[in-house]
């Protein structure tokens, strides 16, 4: 099922967002209709928002020339807050379906490369709205199939957040999360290690087996008049 995170933004504020599953995230890939154009940008868009842990903004600003997936290491150059670059690694699995994608809209060509990396039927970029309706559209239909695993409330930064914690639990250092994510301060970061403590607490304690024999709280001296009297007595 999904989880939910206490986030701190920026103004010190508290709020709670909601991430999924790796289970819940293969569901949610698996809603495209990979046998149409629309359904194959849709796909590589959101499997590259998760595998890069973007925020909405770098994907709709993302051009194919910081696209890297011609040589090793291949890469996508992420321009987020505070107009500073970074640069994510890409894993196999996300360069074939990108490359798909990519030779599909002829956007590998050097007449494109200024071009918006996904844009819509005007070959515009997409705006936020658009990249939260085409997200809202495949979570309604993969909640059909498993509504247990996908929460009523996911948004574009879900899938962020989803990342950053697959990552953690897969052993991950935090500071390496902290540069994917594109964190000032790897304090901010923490705030996934702290969500996954209490869950491994919450999950020990649903399941924890008490094999400990019941303690005597009573002290001894509470049944012992005389002990008592001499207690209190004691030092005058």
């Amino acid at each position: 099922m999904a989880k939910d995170i206490i986030h701190q933004n920026e103004k010190g504020g508290t709020k709670k967002i909601n991430y999924l599953t790796a289970d819940a995230v293969k569901l949610l890939l698996e809603q495209p209709d990979r046998t149409t154009p629309q359904g194959r940008r849709n796909l590589a868009l959101l499997a590259l928002m998760y595998d890069t842990g973007a925020r909405v903004q770098e994907i709709i600003n993302l051009t194919p020339e910081a696209v890297n997936i011609t040589s090793t290491p291949y890469t996508v150059r992420l321009f987020g807050k505070g107009k500073k670059y970074r640069v994510v690694p890409l894993m196999e699995a996300q360069i074939l379906l990108l490359k798909q994608y990519m030779e599909e809209n002829h956007l590998m060509e050097t007449c494109h490369l200024k071009h918006p990396l996904f844009f819509n039927s005007r070959k515009e970029k997409l705006t936020r709205a658009g990249v939260a309706y085409i997200l809202n559209t495949y979570v309604k239909m993969a909640r059909t199939i498993n509504p247990k695993i996908i929460p009523d409330s996911i948004s574009c930064h879900s899938l962020r957040h989803s990342k950053a914690m697959h990552l953690l639990q897969a052993g991950v250092n935090l500071v390496y999360i902290r540069d994917i994510l594109g964190h000032v301060s790897v304090q901010t970061t923490e705030v996934y290690a702290k969500a996954d403590s209490q869950q491994k607490r919450e999950a020990l304690e649903k399941n924890y087996l008490n094999l400990i024999p019941d303690t005597d709280t009573t002290r001894q001296w509470d049944n012992n008049r005389n002990l008592l009297e001499w207690l209190k007595n004691f030092g005058k």
